[in-house]
């Protein structure tokens, strides 16, 4: 399902459904600063199960998207120096890499030392974690989720989709927020700050500094 959203005014009868969705299990596609990302409401162990049952690979690692700094803290460690850094940059196509607070290992029912966290520049998502009240447990939608059997490509944008309504392709979606304009087939820049000094690991749309 498709709702056709305006950017910088999105109808809160829209929002609320969406949030609803996410509350009792669902999963909720939106545009970002980058590209398209699919959510779980982080208080939803199913909505959980259903996110990472999209993943083909073992390798099962969602961004955590905030919607200010301040929610952060709750989550992971964020000492001084990282968080000036991330005043700079943010909000933006970037994930900050964090050591996880243990007390949140056990609010989400998984091992995660450490936690990508994201503040996207793109008012949708933004609003929608407003009304939920909480972050989201995101991935980047690629057409391995729709086709299992997608082929290996060049490179890692090929596999990313470029208009919300090929997001419908993904069965497990509930919904989809779409502005009806196409999003750049770019990831976000990730930086690694477990060890103290910030190591680019992927470089992105965002341009550290």
């Amino acid at each position: 399902m498709i709702d056709y959203v305006f950017a910088h005014n999105i109808d809160d009868r829209v929002l609320k459904k969406a949030a609803g969705l996410l509350e009792s299990g669902g999963l909720v596609a939106y545009p970002t600063d980058s590209s398209w990302g699919i959510g779980c409401s982080i208080r939803s162990k199913s909505g959980m199960e259903k996110l990472r049952k999209l993943k083909s690979t073992p390798v099962y690692t969602p961004t955590l998207l905030c919607k200010d700094l301040s929610q952060w803290t709750e989550f992971a460690v964020v000492e001084n120096p990282v968080f000036k850094t991330a005043k700079r940059h943010l909000p933006g196509p970037f994930v900050f890499v964090l050591p996880t607070l243990g007390s949140s290992e056990k609010k989400w029912g998984m091992k995660r030392p450490e936690v990508g966290l994201r503040i996207p520049d793109h008012p949708i998502p933004l609003a929608l974690i407003e009304v939920l009240g909480h972050p989201i447990f995101s991935l980047t939608a690629s057409r391995q989720m729709a086709q299992p059997g997608w082929w290996e490509v060049s490179w890692a944008e090929e596999n990313l989709f470029e208009f919300g309504w090929e997001i419908e392709e993904i069965s497990a979606v509930d919904l989809v927020l779409d502005t009806g304009e196409p999003l750049p087939k770019a990831l976000t820049t990730v930086v690694d700050f477990t060890s103290g000094e910030p190591v680019v690991l992927r470089q992105g749309l965002g341009h550290f500094q």
